[in-house]
């Protein structure tokens, strides 16, 4: 493990982790990495709960991470690697509440409103990633741990995020930590890792459009599933009926 990202989901890290995977610290942990190992997520929960955790065992094949869950544990990621940088990302709080509040916050929701939806959404991940992916660690780790369950109270997640932002800065010793935004580009973040700048644009990719068609898909599957198991019930007991209607004796 040799960079440590401690910004929040939302501060460029889809981006960033494309980034640092260019300049050679690949591959890079991000939470879409939960959905595609779904039994990394219970190691997670256990060490929101305080648990030990083996984190070689979790993390050893990757060079960094970035985004959520790995930046609620920067602090003990730091301690397990002495060697490894620290990454925080930031962005306008603003900004950052609107785009994590209509994505990542709202599919959350989505999934927790019915059991169809979580079902399609695990066929979603079964088909994306050839695992049945769970929400339960994002729920317990972010919404209801690292907000309070109070993300829609725009005032105090953005306090958190601040909140976040400043203890970082106070714990992480200042050769050991780069305070970036992504519209920076590579400058900064090649001369604090100390790798030379690549010939290639830097990774600006936008998820949130493809996130937001994801939730307009979940929600159309929460009312095409029981709509179609409603017909194929009803169609089954028809065609029971007419034939216990037929088989019976005259």
């Amino acid at each position: 493990m040799r960079v440590i990202g401690a910004g929040f989901g939302r501060t460029g890290t889809t981006s960033l982790k494309a980034a640092l995977e260019t300049l050679g610290f690949a591959p890079c942990y991000h939470m879409t990495e939960v959905f595609a190992h779904p039994r990394h997520a219970e190691v997670w929960r256990s060490a929101w709960r305080g648990e030990p955790v083996d984190w070689d065992a979790l993390l050893g094949p990757y060079e960094a991470t970035v985004d959520w869950p790995g930046c609620t544990f920067y602090a003990e990621l730091m301690e397990r690697y002495p060697d490894a940088k620290v990454l925080l990302s930031v962005r306008d709080p603003d900004r950052w509440y609107e785009s994590t509040r209509t994505t990542i916050y709202e599919l959350s929701r989505v999934n927790a409103a019915s059991r169809t939806a979580r079902v399609a959404f695990g066929l979603v991940s079964l088909l994306t990633f050839g695992g049945f992916a769970t929400t339960g660690a994002a729920e317990e780790i972010i919404w209801n741990g690292t907000f309070d369950g109070r993300f829609e109270d725009r005032p105090h997640a953005i306090g958190i995020l601040e909140r976040h932002s400043e203890e970082v800065k106070r714990r992480v010793p200042p050769d050991r930590l780069l305070v970036y935004e992504v519209r920076e580009g590579w400058g900064p973040l090649c001369e604090f890792l100390g790798v030379p700048e690549p010939y290639e644009p830097f990774p600006h990719l936008n998820d949130a459009a493809g996130m937001r068609r994801g939730i307009r898909m979940l929600r159309a599957l929460s009312v095409a599933v029981p709509t179609f198991l409603g017909l194929l019930a009803g169609t089954l007991l028809l065609l029971f009926v007419r034939r216990s209607r037929g088989q019976a004796p005259s």
